[in-house]
């Protein structure tokens, strides 16, 4: 049994990864915004729960702090919380709150939550960061909620910075793309499952070599940035 953090599990394709860690004997420390959906998602798969805003870094270290009394170590962490606040507004027009939220919580988050719990990281622990083919550079411009986007863009960025500044400490750092996912964020018209959503975070927490570092993933297969 390894112990698993997964940011923004209330809901979606947070809790379809925690729920297939816990499917596989693993002990999830599942986190969200919301106190009362963090409590009853963590219920329905068995998972500890606490509660973590990571767009406050304030937040952030005291869920750290409090994770320290949980347990002496975690196996990997999935930062999966994210937000989806600019879909139909053109990008010039976005205003600054809009883009400070955004980013704060789908870019700078993942970095702060690296940060605050890497006390707990071991060698050989390993690190996911959800992106999204939204923030590809290699596959063009979306064009679609170009803010959400963009941040998606800068997770990459800071994924390769982590992957780089965590290698001598044999702690893996990876991206991947769940794809069009049927979510409260992706809508019911899309043609994935949750659990296909999921899925590579999950290989990539328990299957993947701890070697790969520093790379992007669709359907576990290395995709461009």
């Amino acid at each position: 049994m390894k112990n698993f953090l997964v940011t923004g599990a209330a809901k979606g394709i947070g809790f379809g990864i925690a729920s297939a860690l816990r499917a596989q004997g693993h002990r999830v420390l599942l986190s969200a915004r919301n106190k009362k959906a963090g409590e009853e998602a963590a219920k329905k798969v068995g998972a500890d729960f606490i509660q973590m805003d990571v767009s406050d870094v304030n937040s952030i270290r005291r869920a750290a702090a409090e994770t320290q009394q949980l347990m002496d170590h975690l196996d990997g962490l999935v930062n999966n919380a994210g937000v989806l606040l600019d879909d139909g507004i053109p990008l010039i027009k976005a205003s600054p709150e809009l883009v400070r939220t955004t980013m704060d919580t789908n870019a700078l988050g993942p970095f702060f939550v690296v940060q605050a719990f890497l006390p707990l990281l071991k060698p050989g622990s390993r690190v996911v960061n959800v992106s999204s083919g939204g923030g590809s550079i290699s596959e063009g411009v979306a064009g679609w909620a170009p803010v959400y986007c963009f941040s998606k863009t800068a997770l990459s960025g800071i994924t390769l910075q982590l992957a780089h500044a965590l290698r001598s400490e044999k702690i893996s750092v990876n991206a991947m793309c769940p794809g069009w996912v049927r979510t409260d964020m992706g809508g019911r018209g899309a043609p994935r499952s949750v659990e296909q959503g999921a899925d590579t975070a999950v290989w990539l927490l328990t299957e993947a070599s701890a070697k790969l570092t520093g790379k992007n993933f669709r359907d576990r297969k290395e995709i461009g940035w």
